[in-house]
């Protein structure tokens, strides 16, 4: 059995999983990141002179460092939380831009694969899965959808924008989660949708306005392109 069916404190019936069911998301997130890997390392051979095997066995380690903490960190960060609703959905520390650098420092598919390894390490920590398809939504699409922030790894201003672009189509995973799982939720005199575009705008907006204000400042931007510099060199 991967998971359990329970009730919670508010009377709703959850699935968690089970012992066997983490240690499947487990093999899931190591594949996963295994897979943000190939992609990454065929982004940095792109960007860099190919020198000898043991540069790109370099470049496989640093790449691996890079994902990893990036996931580990956004993990961290996502539980310091600013603002939180208690219905869920927080204003974190940035969590979702430490996300968002593996698609800027290696392109889209790394970017998109770290980001639904970061969902699935999110669903082993705190899960709160009303509905199967709801756990899709929430944790695969909503999270993996920060890796777009590789669509303008190589654009200028890219990470400001691929943020922006990362953040949009977190928002409207949230947004569809909300409305058809979440429709009951609904402020009074609220109908689910306009419920949902304006509950999950409230805190995913907010930290993406912080977020690109400390972007834009350019001691931070061009502290951004040096590490970027340094993930792929």
């Amino acid at each position: 059995m991967l998971y359990d069916v329970i009730v919670n404190d508010w009377d709703e019936t959850t699935y968690v999983p089970t012992t066997s069911g983490k240690m499947l998301l487990v093999v899931i997130l190591v594949a996963l990141l295994c897979g943000a890997i190939i992609f990454a390392r065929k982004y940095a051979a792109k960007q860099a002179a190919p020198d000898a095997t043991i540069k790109k066995s370099l470049l496989t380690v640093k790449q691996l460092a890079f994902c990893a903490m990036a996931i580990a960190l956004g993990t961290v960060l996502s539980n310091i939380k600013l603002f939180h609703f208690p219905t869920g959905g927080s204003i974190t520390l940035f969590s979702m831009l430490v996300i968002c650098l593996a698609g800027y420092f290696f392109g889209l598919g790394a970017g998109l694969m770290t980001g639904v390894a970061y969902g699935i390490l999110q669903l082993l920590i705190d899960p709160y899965v009303l509905y199967p398809m709801q756990l899709v939504v929430d944790y695969i699409l909503a999270f993996g959808a920060l890796g777009l922030s590789g669509i303008f790894t190589n654009a200028k201003a890219g990470l400001i924008k691929g943020y922006i672009a990362a953040v949009l189509g977190r928002y409207v995973f949230a947004v569809i989660s909300g409305w058809i799982f979440f429709g009951a939720y609904a402020w009074d005199g609220w109908a689910p949708l306009p419920y949902s575009l304006a509950y999950n705008a409230i805190y995913i907006f907010s930290e993406a306005a912080i977020t690109i204000i400390i972007l834009a400042i350019p001691a931070v931007r061009n502290a951004m392109a040096r590490i970027k510099t340094m993930a792929i060199s």
